[in-house]
Parts: C-alpha cells; structure tokens; sequence
C-alpha cells in the first residue's frame, strides 16, 4: 500500500535534519581557509553600528579645586592634602553630602563621579558624567562642593583649606563615540579578532608546506652524463 503524502512528510523531514551536520560540514569545507576574517570585520562593523545608533550620548564636566596652605602649615603641606582629598571626593560620605544638590542617589553618583589629581601642582579635579549635559555640571559642582565644606571642618586642624578654582559649565558636546568612530571601531576590533581566530585554528587535513625545488636543467643532465662517463673510463 502506498503512503500518502502526509505520511510520507514526517519521514523526509527526519532525513534532512540527519543529514544537515553532514551538509553543513561539507559546505564549511568548501569555503575559503580565510573566511572567518571578513565574517568577523561585518559582525564588528554592525555591532559597533548599533552602539553608536542605539547608545545614549554621554557628556562630562569638570570642576576644579585647590588646596591653599595657611602661614603656620608646613611647607609642601597643601600638595599633600590635595592628594588626600582627591581620594576623598568618591567615597560615601562626600558623595552622601553632595546627593541631594546632584539630584542622584549614592549608588548612581559612583559610577558617574571620577577625581584626579597633580603630583606637581595642589589642584584637584572633579569630573561629573551623564547623559544629561546640564546633570553632568550639577553633579560636578555638588561634589566639589561637598569636599571644599568637608575641608572647612578640618582647616584648623590641618592647616589647609580647599576654595574652589573654577565652576563646573554645561558641555556642548558629548564625550561617546559618534556613530562613524564607533563603527570604524567595532569593524577594527572584529579585523582583529578574525586575524586571532585565523592564527589559533586548526589547519586542515591536507594541508602542508613543502618548498618547490626545481629540477636538473637539460644542461646540467648532459654534464652530470659526461663526468660518469669519464668516471667508468678511468675506474678501467
């Protein structure tokens, strides 16, 4: 009795799914030994794409501070204070007391806060992140805020008050890669990665690496022929 098609459906089906890996196989090996470079520069160049396309632009600014040495401090000391405070300026505390002006929580100005500082000059600077250009210079301001009064609580003590050098101004432009870097990123970095990928893989069998070396010349037959030869006649 013959199957209908119906029936007959499902047992093809089972064959192709057996059959695929054998397939897929078959057909990798077809390809050129260097395919995954180009594969992994167009998965970079749409992954980098898509970052600049769909990331939020993010801007910084920056607030500056200086460490001033009252008479009686010892010289060099605003330099090192300086030092101390920069290192101050993320930890909860200071952030505790400059939350409520940034208008962010403690947890997010963490990751939105950087500090650096000069080993040759006592002046500290207070960098503010967001994808918000005016809440990136009010984040800035209110931390370096935060120090300058935490310093004014010990000045007496230390003999170094912080002022503030410069205010923290509303940034133009944003700090993120544009959409043309970040895909001329990503297809850079996917180059690279199919370079990597093409240098660790395993070669084929088959494959070997074997010089060419030319033959005799008609020339050098006729006088490798003529010294064996003469060679005969003289053993003779």
């Amino acid at each position: 009795m013959t199957e209908s098609p119906e029936q007959q459906r499902p047992a093809v089906l089972r064959k192709r799914l057996r059959t695929a890996p054998a397939q897929l196989r078959t057909a990798l090996t077809r390809l050129p030994h260097w395919w995954p470079l180009p594969v992994c520069v167009l998965l970079g160049t749409a992954s980098g794409l898509s970052y600049g396309l769909l990331a939020s632009p993010q801007y910084e600014a920056t607030s500056y501070a200086m460490a001033v040495a009252e008479e009686e401090a010892v010289p060099g000391a605003a330099l090192g204070y300086a030092q101390s405070y920069g290192r101050l300026v993320t930890s909860d505390a200071t952030l505790s007391y400059a939350q409520g002006a940034a208008g962010e929580p403690v947890r997010a100005l963490r990751s939105q806060v950087r500090s650096e500082t000069s080993p040759d000059s006592p002046m500290i600077s207070v960098t503010g992140t967001s994808d918000r250009p005016g809440k990136a210079a009010d984040i800035a301001n209110a931390v370096i805020e935060a120090v300058i009064v935490s310093s004014g609580h010990v000045s007496k003590d230390t003999g170094v008050k912080l002022i503030k050098f410069t205010h923290a101004m509303k940034p133009d432009q944003p700090v993120s890669p544009s959409v043309p870097l970040g895909t001329a990123v990503g297809a850079a970095a996917g180059g690279l990665l199919g370079g990597l990928v093409l240098l660790v893989r395993p070669r084929r069998a088959g494959w070997s690496v074997s010089a060419q070396v030319p033959g005799p010349t008609a020339a050098e037959d006729q006088a490798t022929t003529t010294t064996t030869t003469d060679d005969r006649e003289l053993v003779r």
